[in-house]
C-alpha cells in the first residue's frame, strides 16, 4: 500500500467518537453542534429539478459536464465578484465537481510537482483534507498558525524566502472553517504578489462565502482581488465553491472549481482518470440553485437569527463574538478543550468539536488548543436549547470570571 496513508491522522469525527465512547450522556435529547452539515431545508425547486432530469440516471457524464451548468457557475462569478463579463470562460476556466472535498484532494494531486522538498501550505487550525491531499500528493503540509491576535489569519509577513521558494500550492479558507474569519483584500492581494514571485499556485477554499450577516460587505474572493488588480486571466489562481452551505444540498455534492484556465487543463486531464464526474441530474439540480439568490438570502436570515440567539445566551459565560461570516462560532473555553467536550456531553448530551483536533502543534503551539468550534446548523429553536445547556455546564464549572 502507499506508505503516505501512514502519514494520515484519524479525522476529527473519528476523534470525537473515540473521546465519547466512554460516556453515558445525560437523558435529554441530543443537540449537535459538532458537524458543520446543514439542517434547514433543501430548496423545493431544486428537488424538483433533480426529479425532472431523473432519467439522466441512464446516461454517463462527462468529466467536463454539461455546458449550461458552467456557463450558469461563470455568470454567478460575475455578478457575485464583479468580474469583468467573459473573463471567466465556461469552456476552458470552470469545472463542476463532486464538492469540494473531493475537488480540494484531486486537485492538488494534479498540481503538486513530486520532491523531497514540496511544501504545500495550510492555515492551522484548518479542514484537514488540506493536510491528507498534501501528503498523498508527495508533498509536505507547512502549518501557518492562526491567533486571535491576527484575527486568526495566518501573518504571511514571517514566512521565510525559503518557505516561499519551496511552496507549490497555498491554500486560503475564507471564510475560514473553523474560525469564520475573512482574508481582506488587501492580504489577498500581497499573495498574489508572492504568487507571482516565488511561483506558486494559490487556493482560495470559499466554501462559506455565502452565509455572512452583512449584506453590504459580502466577503471578498480571490477572483475578485485578482480583476481589481485587472488580472483577468486569474494567473495562479483558483477558488472551490460548494452549494452544500450556500443552498443546504450538503447530500448532493455539487460544487465548481474555477479560475486560472492553464491550471485547470491538467486538473481536467487528472479527473477523466479519477472517475469523478457529476451525474447529470445534479448538474441539472446544481444549474438551478446557482440561478436563484433568493433561497440565499432565507439562508443568511435563519442564521442571523441563531447566531444572535446563541450569541446573546452565551455571552455571560463565554467571551463570544459574531464571525466575519460562516455557520462556526470559534469559542475560547475556561478548561481544557477535550475535557470540556468530553463533560459537556455526559452532562448535557451535546456535541461539539475540540479545536485541538483540527489543529496540529507546531513550535510547541497548537493554536486550536482550549478551542471549540460550534457548528449553529440546526433550527433555531435546539440552537437556543443548546446554547442554554452550554451556559448551564458552564456555570457548574464555579469558574470566575469566566469570560
Amino acid at each position: 500500500m502507499n506508505p503516505a496513508l501512514n502519514q494520515l491522522q484519524p479525522y476529527p469525527f473519528e476523534r470525537l467518537t473515540t473521546l465519547m465512547a466512554s460516556v453515558t450522556p445525560a437523558n435529554v435529547p441530543h443537540i449537535a453542534f459538532s458537524i458543520g452539515e446543514p439542517k434547514h431545508a433543501s430548496p423545493a425547486f431544486v428537488i424538483k429539478a433533480l426529479t425532472d432530469n431523473i432519467d439522466g440516471l441512464a446516461k454517463y457524464p462527462s468529466t467536463k459536464g454539461i455546458p449550461e451548468l458552467s456557463e450558469c457557475i461563470a455568470k454567478w462569478c460575475e455578478r457575485r465578484f464583479s468580474l469583468v463579463e467573459n473573463s471567466l470562460d465556461a469552456k476552458t476556466a470552470v469545472i463542476p465537481v463532486n464538492g469540494t472535498r473531493e475537488a480540494i484532494f484531486a486537485f492538488i494531486q494534479a498540481a503538486v510537482t513530486r520532491s523531497d522538498d514540496a511544501l504545500v501550505l495550510c492555515p492551522n487550525p484548518f479542514y484537514q483534507i488540506y493536510e491528507g491531499a498534501a501528503y498523498l500528493s508527495g508533498a509536505q503540509p507547512y502549518y501557518l498558525n492562526c491567533h486571535s491576535d491576527n484575527h486568526f489569519i495566518p501573518d504571511y509577513d514571517v514566512i521565510s524566502a525559503d518557505i516561499w521558494q519551496r511552496c507549490q500550492v497555498l491554500f486560503i479558507c475564507s471564510p475560514g472553517n473553523p474560525t469564520g474569519s475573512v482574508t481582506d483584500l488587501a492580504t489577498l492581494q500581497k499573495l498574489i504578489a508572492l504568487a507571482d514571485e516565488y511561483d506558486f499556485i494559490i487556493v482560495s477554499d470559499e466554501c462559506y462565502s455565502e452565509i455572512y450577516f452583512d449584506e453590504k460587505q459580502p466577503p471578498v474572493g480571490l477572483l475578485e482581488a485578482c480583476a481589481l488588480l485587472g488580472r483577468n486571466d486569474y494567473h495562479r489562481c483558483v477558488v472551490m465553491h460548494s452549494l452544500s452551505k450556500r443552498s443546504n444540498l450538503p447530500g448532493m455534492r455539487s460544487g465548481f472549481v474555477a479560475g486560472d484556465s492553464k491550471l485547470l487543463v491538467p486538473f481536467l486531464h487528472y479527473r477523466t482518470y479519477h472517475g469523478s464526474a457529476m451525474p447529470i441530474q445534479h448538474q441539472h439540480a446544481s444549474l438551478a440553485a446557482w440561478s436563484d439568490e433568493a433561497h440565499v438570502l432565507e439562508n443568511r436570515d435563519a442564521y442571523r437569527a441563531k447566531f444572535a440567539a446563541v450569541i446573546d445566551i452565551l455571552a455571560p459565560v463565554l467571551d463570544v463574538s459574531l464571525p466575519d461570516a460562516s455557520f462556526y462560532l470559534w469559542v475560547k473555553t475556561p478548561i481544557d478543550d477535550e475535557i470540556f467536550a468530553r463533560d459537556l456531553f455526559a452532562q448535557q448530551n451535546l456535541t461539539l468539536l475540540p479545536g485541538s483536533y483540527v489543529s496540529r502543534e507546531i513550535d510547541g503551539v497548537i493554536p486550536g488548543k482550549n478551542y471549540v468550534r460550534m457548528a449553529l446548523v440546526a433550527t433555531l429553536d435546539e440552537c437556543i436549547e443548546g446554547a442554554q445547556r452550554i451556559r448551564t455546564y458552564i456555570e457548574s464549572l464555579n469558574i470566575k470570571d469566566s469570560p
